[in-house]
């Protein structure tokens, strides 16, 4: 049985934990829809996202290392296991190029729209409890991953 939470502060570490799964999950998935992409824009997109990926991932362990106490390992996100799921089925499909690309588009807003939820959140707390560094890292990811998404958008 898990710890009782008590404050904000142990609160917001959770979602932290549950953003790096997250971003270290992507890492793997990426290179796949690079892969399965027939447009160049798309692909490029994909190669992009997840070089700002690795750099998210690093922005929550800079967070981790300001706190100095914990990692942010140990936690696994199963909400973006679901979303890689669905991404690996839609790969699975047999489908037209152009129509491979739309449904790729359709998993990576998933995605984005997921984290842009959790980011904002985290960076909230953060501000709420005085994290300034914190909260401005944050911002940078919720920054990307908004301009991810509308990159998307404008492929679609």
């Amino acid at each position: 049985m898990a710890k009782k939470m008590t404050s904000l502060d142990e609160l917001y570490v959770d979602p932290l934990k549950d953003l790096y799964s997250a971003e270290n999950q992507l890492i793997n998935a990426l290179p796949k829809m690079v892969k399965a992409a027939s447009a160049s824009d798309l692909r490029d997109a994909f190669e992009g996202h997840l070089r700002q990926t690795k750099h998210q991932a690093e922005r929550i362990e800079r967070i981790f290392a300001d706190r100095r106490n914990g990692s942010p390992k140990g936690k696994k996100c199963v909400a973006m296991e679901g979303l890689i799921e669905e991404g690996k089925e839609v790969m699975q499909e047999d489908m037209e190029e152009d129509v491979m690309d739309a449904a790729l588009i359709a998993a990576a807003q998933k995605v984005e729209h997921y984290e842009i939820a959790g980011y904002g959140t985290a960076r909230t707390w953060a501000q709420q409890l005085g994290y300034d560094r914190a909260a401005e890292l944050l911002q940078e990811t919720l920054e990307d991953e908004s301009a991810a998404n509308e990159k998307l958008t404008h492929i679609a």
